[in-house]
């Protein structure tokens, strides 16, 4: 059946996602429009096609077992130069986003992997660019902020075209909303929710 290369995330909902991901593509970041904009849960990972009935009954496990919390965003970070990235930091909400990947990426469990750093939630808002464009984005989002209700997370699969598109939703516990929605839905933003972009 070959292989398949999937990520874990957790979405950043509208009129945030496609907000960030516009900006992300203004700063110059080729590969935005095929990354919908997330809190990574699990990176790109490849396994064999033939795991991903496992892979969802483990996800979908995980997250009955867990519950909504508040998700917020403020300000900017980045990991240079370690990384060429910029992001936007969680600065509400990181503790669930550090358990959830911890039970995804279980040692007993389909997407067990070692990590190239030490888990850190955050959005990224430019990766591999110039040092003056990744110093744009960084300025830019200073002062960005946005919140919302985290209700679950999703599968998505890295297409051979580069573009992540999202295989299954995994809402948690037993509520009826799940990943919030992205570009082409019609759902409004979260009551409550708020977004100052500079």
């Amino acid at each position: 059946m070959g292989t398949v290369t999937l990520g874990v995330s957790i979405a950043v909902p509208e009129p945030y996602g496609s907000q960030l991901q516009e900006l992300r593509a203004g700063f110059g970041d080729a590969a935005a429009h095929g990354i919908p904009t997330h809190v990574t849960l699990v990176p790109p990972t490849e396994v064999n096609a033939e795991r991903l009935p496992l892979i969802g009954a483990h996800l979908a496990e995980v997250a009955a077992r867990f519950r909504p919390f508040r998700m917020r965003l403020a300000g900017t970070g980045t990991f240079r130069p370690l990384s060429p990235v910029v992001f936007v930091q969680v600065v509400e909400g990181a503790p669930g986003c550090t358990r959830l990947q911890s039970r995804v990426r279980d040692a007993e469990g389909p997407l067990d992997r070692e990590l190239a750093f030490p888990y850190h939630p955050h959005v990224t808002v430019a990766h591999g660019i110039s040092e003056e464009a990744m110093d744009l984005a960084y300025a830019t989002l200073a002062d960005y902020a946005a919140e919302w209700l985290c209700e679950g997370f999703a599968l998505y699969e890295q297409g051979p075209d580069g573009v992540w598109r999202k295989l299954r939703e995994y809402p948690f516990g037993t509520g009826p909303t799940g990943v919030p929605p992205q570009t082409g839905s019609a759902a409004d933003a979260p009551a409550g929710a708020t977004a100052r972009p500079s």
